[in-house]
């Protein structure tokens, strides 16, 4: 459905900083359509789990709420060269994306 990007740079402390961008809708549910004036069903991310070489580190809660292509970004402080990180999406629709990368 959906792609997903990641970048991962360094940071100051010696950990990587991760920036995902999920190209998602994020329907509320309560929009219209102009042309129809049928509301566009709900259609957003619930959670967003990040993992380092296999185990989950972190999970983001979302929701209706939050932005079309939402981008969103933490600090990975033991996340080092030769790791892979990988951040997996699940919506309210059961549909899932995963973007996996070795770090630098």
């Amino acid at each position: 459905m959906a792609s997903t990007k990641m970048k991962i740079k360094k940071n100051k402390t010696g950990g990587r900083d991760v920036m995902v961008l999920a190209k998602h809708p994020m329907e509320t549910g309560l929009r219209k359509d102009k042309k129809t004036g049928e509301k566009i069903p709900a259609h957003y991310i619930e959670t967003m789990d990040f993992a380092v070489n296999g185990a989950v580190v972190a999970q983001a809660n979302l929701g209706a709420g939050v932005s079309k292509n939402p981008l969103i970004g933490m600090s990975m402080a033991g996340a080092k060269s030769g790791d892979t990180i990988s951040v997996s999406w699940t919506d309210n629709k059961g549909e899932t994306g995963t973007v996996e990368k070795a770090v630098k």
